[in-house]
Parts: structure tokens; C-alpha cells; sequence
């Protein structure tokens, strides 16, 4: 593939994350959509059998993969514990001492072995991508990320499933974290309940079938303002999908990176910064580059220094799109979403002083202004 071509239409907006003045009001204890749903109490005890996934902390840290944006439904229950779920199932995976990760399979679907899971499990996590042989390429074109590399070790990008994905980071533009979360939560409200672990209720996201009986004046009530309309339109869109829309979405993993976008970007309310993270993140994509204020910076000071200064717009987004690609080849994304991570306050605080990049900008009124939307 051309890398000069596969970011031409990837990005027009920036999403900025900021505070929010206002929160969300929780998710109701009754989702808006008839159901009925068992519950059943799935606490982890001490007593929880946990199996071995093979996997070393060179291959996965949790808390570096789990918390850093690319997924707002796996809750953090225990030390070193984090819990969520992929398709049916309900999973917790633990980092032990020696770093190892094992987990414990809390519920499944009755059609559905052990085994089952633990393949579905092994899929979400990328585990077919080797973190080492990865991360070696890119230390060997990059000193400042072979150094990154050393206090960030295990940093991987999650296979979500594409529906999943693509709500979520629809609830994503121009927000803030917490607020994310929260509406994630509500969404995930609507699906079916699994279990309830360490004080947390997880449910297996809705289908399209039950987010398609949501009113846009549901999600409005519940604080989703202008995204509301566009998540209500976009569920629209894929029921229209001829072959069904979750089957449309999981499809776009078979073309080029640039037609993914053009695809995504067609839905209400997605632009191709949000495109961008949807085929990172679901739909095996690793060279794509989802540009935001945090990329733009790290890559005026590290990739293209003569941009420092510059206002970012439509074209340079491409060109940073394109330098990533140039610098770190077919598993850019990957070395962005450790760049990226390495921004986060909670790492950044642990980085050595010259591995920092400048402090953050203070949000302009505009920004605010967004940020109130």
C-alpha cells in the first residue's frame, strides 16, 4: 500500500480530550428497553479458580492496555485485576507477581465451552501480534522508543468486536473520559445482564437489534446531547445493511485502510478521527493513525519538528498520518498507542524527566465551548 495515500481522507476533525462542566445522571436501574434478565451474583472470591493464558508482562500489562482509551467497559476490581466482557462471556484476567496473566471465566453462554472462551479471549487481545518482535522494529527506528519501551513494556492494542467498538467511540467525540465511561455504561445497560463483580454489574453489549429500540429522546434524557441524534441514525444505517450491519462492520477488516475510512465516515456522526480508532482498534487496521491534539504535539516535536508552531489542519493531520506510517511501518498504530500512553498523567508522572514531552496547552474558549455541548 501506498503510505503517502492511506491517510488522505483519515482525519478532518480532532478529537480534544478535556474536562466536562457537567456529568451524566447514572444509568437507570431499569434500561428503557423491555427485558427480562436473571440476575445472578458472579463476586470473585478467594476460592476462583484462575487458568493460565500464557502470557508475560512483555506481552500484556493490564494496566497499561485496559485504562488508556481503547475500551470504556473493563472495570478495574482487584489489584492487578481487571474484568470485562467479550461477546457472552464475563472475564477477569490478574497480573501475578512474576508478571504472568492468568484469568477466570465468571459466565458464559450455555452453548459455549471453556475452551470457547478462552479463544475469544485470546482474539480480543490481539495475541496473534508478538509485542516483542513489534516493539523491537520500532525501537530499531526510534531511540526515544526503545527508551519508552523500557518503562512501558506490555502495552498492547485490543481486536474489539466492531459494533461495540464503534458506539463507544461515537460516545467519545469532543468528550471527556469520565463522561465517556458513563455513557458507555449506560449503553451496555441495554444489553443482556451477566454477572455482577466486586460492586460492578456487566452486561454483554446490545445488539443492534436491542440499541435499535432506544428513542433519540431516551439518550438525550440520559445526557448523550448532540450524539444522541447520530448514534440513533448510525443504528439506522446498519439496519438498512443488506447482509446485516454487524456482519457490514466486521467485513471492512478485508479492505485497504483508506476505503475503511471512506466506509466509516459515511455513518452519521462518524468523522475519520473517530473512523480511525474504530479500524485500529476492531478491525485490523494497525497502521492507522487516529490524530488528536496529543499526536499532533508528539509529532511536531518528534517526527516533524519544522510543523512546531503550526496550526493543525486538514492536510498536516495526513502528513502526520503519513510520517507515523514512514517511521514505523504496517504496526504504526500500535507505536501510537504507546506514544500516546506514554502522555497519559499516570505514566507520564513515572517517565524520566527527558522522556516528557511539553506540558498541556490550556483548552481555548472554543474548546470550552465543545466541551459544554
Amino acid at each position: 500500500m501506498n503510505s503517502l495515500n492511506l491517510a488522505t481522507t483519515q482525519v478532518r476533525t480532532i478529537m480534544k480530550r478535556k474536562r466536562s462542566p457537567k456529568s451524566l445522571p447514572p444509568p437507570p436501574s431499569t434500561p428503557p428497553t423491555p427485558q427480562t434478565q436473571t440476575r445472578h451474583s458472579t463476586n470473585v472470591s478467594k476460592s476462583r479458580v484462575w487458568i493460565p493464558l500464557n502470557i508475560t508482562r512483555q506481552e500484556l500489562s493490564l494496566p497499561l492496555t485496559f485504562p488508556t482509551g481503547q475500551t470504556f467497559r473493563w472495570k478495574n476490581t482487584a489489584p492487578s485485576q481487571y474484568t470485562g466482557v467479550v461477546g457472552p462471556h464475563l472475564v477477569s484476567l490478574k497480573q501475578l507477581q512474576n508478571g504472568d496473566v492468568c484469568y477466570s471465566l465468571h459466565s458464559q453462554s450455555q452453548s459455549q465451552s471453556n475452551d470457547d472462551a478462552k479463544s475469544a479471549l485470546l482474539d480480543f487481545l490481539n495475541a496473534d501480534v508478538s509485542l516483542a518482535d513489534t516493539w523491537k522494529f520500532f525501537s530499531a527506528s526510534d531511540e526515544r522508543f526503545a527508551e519508552l519501551a523500557q518503562h512501558l513494556s506490555g502495552a498492547r492494542v485490543l481486536r474489539q468486536d466492531p459494533f461495540e467498538c464503534l458506539i463507544q467511540f461515537m460516545c467519545s467525540s469532543n468528550n471527556h473520559i469520565s463522561r465517556i465511561t458513563k455513557m458507555v455504561e449506560y449503553v451496555s445497560s441495554l444489553g443482556n445482564f451477566l454477572g455482577h463483580v466486586e460492586g460492578f454489574d456487566f452486561h454483554a453489549f446490545p445488539t443492534l437489534q436491542q440499541l435499535s429500540l432506544v428513542s433519540e429522546q431516551q439518550l438525550r434524557n440520559a445526557g448523550f446531547g448532540y450524539r444522541a441524534k447520530y448514534i440513533v441514525g448510525t443504528v439506522n444505517a446498519l439496519q438498512s445493511k443488506p447482509e446485516g450491519g454487524e456482519e457490514w462492520l466486521r467485513s471492512l477488516r478485508k479492505l485497504e485502510l483508506r476505503d475503511v475510512i471512506s466506509e466509516l465516515s459515511k455513518l452519521p456522526g462518524v468523522g475519520p478521527k473517530v473512523a480511525a480508532c474504530i479500524a485500529l482498534y476492531s478491525l485490523d487496521q494497525h497502521h492507522a493513525i487516529p490524530v488528536d491534539v496529543h499526536v499532533w504535539r508528539i509529532a511536531q516535536k518528534y517526527l516533524l519538528p519544522e510543523l512546531a508552531g503550526s496550526k493543525l489542519t486538514l492536510k498536516l493531520c495526513n502528513r502526520v498520518a503519513e510520517a507515523f506510517v514512514t517511521k514505523y511501518g504496517k504496526y504504526a498504530g500500535w507505536a501510537q498507542a504507546v506514544l500516546f500512553i506514554a502522555e497519559l498523567p499516570s505514566q507520564k508522572a513515572l517517565l524520566p524527566s527527558h522522556l516528557k514531552t511539553t506540558k498541556q496547552q490550556t483548552p481555548t474558549k472554543r474548546e470550552n465551548r465543545e466541551e459544554a455541548e
